[in-house]
This record gives C-alpha cells, structure tokens and sequence, in this order.
C-alpha cells in the first residue's frame, strides 16, 4: 500500500497500521513524501528510494499496489540505460482514494471492514542512537540528532544528499513530523521552517539544509531572527552542489569539463555560514568535529530562539 497526503499524517498512519495488521501487507510512501508523522509510538513505513535501479529492486516481488492518495512510482529524471517505470510488469495496481478524496477516511472505513481493533498493532518502539563518537560526516550527526531532539519536533528538511543519515536515525526517536522536498527544486528547507516555526509556535524545529541549497533562500534567517522563531538550522557545508553533481554523472551528459564542474563548485569564495547566521541576527557557530556538533546542538535543544549551526563535512 502506497500512501501520501493527509494519509501520512497520525490519523491515517493509524488506519493504515490496523489494516496491515490484518493483511500482512507492506505500508509505503514516496521519496519526497511532503509530511509525514513518524517516530516513536507510530506506525512505520518503507520509504521507496530515489535511484531508479534501487526502486526496481525495492518493489522487484510485488503482486499489488494499492494507492492512498500516491500515484505509481516513477524515476525522478529519464536516465540513459534505467528504467522509468519501476513496478514489476504484472503487478496489478488498485485505487483505494485519489488525491483529492479523503485517504484517511478510505483507510479507516477499509479497516473497520476487516474487522481490526481501534489501534494498529505494530507500532514502532523508542529506539534513539547513543551519543556518537569519532567520524564526523552525516551519519554521526544524523546519530547525534536523534539522541537529542525532543519529542514533538518538526523536521524542516533539505538536506537532500547530507540529510539521509539523519533520517535513517530518526526512525525510532520520539515522536516527531518530517517536512520532505517536495520535489527537485532545492531550497526550501529555510523558509519551510519559518512557516512550521510560526504555525507551532510550541514544537521545536529543526531545519537540515545544506549550503548549496541554503543559498536560495537565506533571507529566511533574517526572519527567524525578527520574529524570535525556535528553529536550530544545521547547514551540511560540503562546499559542493553534491546531488546536481550525482545527476550530472548519471544523465550521461558525456565528461564534464573544468568549466562545468566550476558550477556546481562552491568553494570560490567560501560561503561562511556562521558569520551570514550572525550578520542576520542569528546565534550561529561552527562545528568540525563530533563532538563540537553534539555540544552545540544539545544547548540548541536546551534553549528557544534561532540557532544555526554549520557542520563543515
């Protein structure tokens, strides 16, 4: 079962859990699923890949699709020698809810009808990573993140090739809300936090960003700043636009020359995050080592106000 939208948030989840319960089937959502509730206490869901050749093989031995809200996955850009159709050829595809009908009313009628209890027995326990040690890259703060944030976070994210690892981290940590890209157009991260900042003036926000992306929209600090908004900005610098990078080498666009790669390059200047958090009224601070991340992002979580932070990778 493919879900998306309202699906994926707790009431839908919850009516999704019931009938997984009975059917034994498999819960999933997109790459880029917009919001999801997830974490601790909630029901758990498979998240198909981005790469064309892992979706084939993450849905290889599937009989049924069944869509809530979600339309069948697709590759994300029509790469050379991959497929752009991912499911089996004959796997058979059903329809419980469009996108415009009510998923989560859908799931709790067709769980009602299988005869479930109110509450869905699987459930995804409280598993948080201990404090992380050694390497610092996007797993160890990924880790680092899990074991601190609170529960009820949000998660503002654009980290797009930095921020796998925390998402793979989060997946037992307390109760929170994931906000995904929404699609390819990076940058989004900044001002999708301010939106949550406001709108849940009690829920800590965390938005992972990375500094290509970031780039886009950093006015979005400024904001923060103004209106006093409890959001801790973790900025992956990579001093790379690593995912148009990734792209650029699977489109079989050919050798890239020097000229090309300068583009994607963002070490010339280097962009200084910290000193742009601070000059935008930000509390900011650099981190270039684990243990400098975690000291950092504990006495974010501890306090309220914009933070950032800038994780040089």
């Amino acid at each position: 079962m493919l879900l998306r939208g309202e699906a994926l948030q707790t009431s839908g989840l919850e009516a999704a859990g019931r009938i997984a319960a009975a059917t034994g089937c498999r819960l999933l959502c997109d790459t880029f699923a917009p919001r999801i509730d997830r974490g601790a206490g909630r029901v758990t869901l498979e998240r198909i890949p981005y790469f064309a050749e892992q979706i084939v093989e993450f849905l290889g031995e599937l009989e049924q699709l069944i869509l809530v809200g979600a339309k069948p996955p697709v590759a994300f850009f029509a790469y050379p020698n991959k497929p752009s159709w991912c499911l089996p050829p004959d796997c058979k595809i059903l329809c419980l809810a469009q996108d415009f009908e009510d998923g989560p009313e859908a799931l709790a009628r067709l769980a009602e009808d299988l005869g479930q209890p109110a509450k869905p027995a699987r459930l995804q326990p409280l598993v948080r990573p201990g404090r992380p040690s050694g390497k610092f890259n996007a797993f160890t703060i990924g880790a680092a993140i899990a074991h601190l944030m609170p529960e009820g976070a949000i998660i503002s994210d654009d980290g797009a090739t930095s921020s796998g690892g925390t998402l793979q981290a989060t997946v037992g940590a307390p109760a929170h809300t994931h906000l995904a890209l929404i699609g390819g157009a990076i940058g989004q991260g900044l001002p999708l936090a301010v939106g949550a900042a406001v709108a849940c003036p009690d829920r800590k926000v965390i938005c992972l960003t990375g500094d290509g992306s970031g780039m886009y929209t950093l006015q979005a600090l400024w904001t923060m700043a103004r209106e006093k908004l409890d959001v801790t900005t973790v900025v992956f610098a990579n001093r790379s636009y690593r995912i148009l990078n990734v792209e650029l080498g699977r489109v079989g666009a050919g050798e890239p020359g020097p000229a090309a790669l300068s583009m994607l390059d963002l070490s010339n200047p280097t962009i200084n995050w910290a000193g742009l958090g601070r000059d935008l009224g930000v509390e900011a601070t650099k981190a270039e080592t684990i243990e400098e991340f975690i000291d950092q992002f504990e006495d974010a979580m501890k306090g309220r106000g914009p933070r950032l932070i800038e994780a040089l990778i």
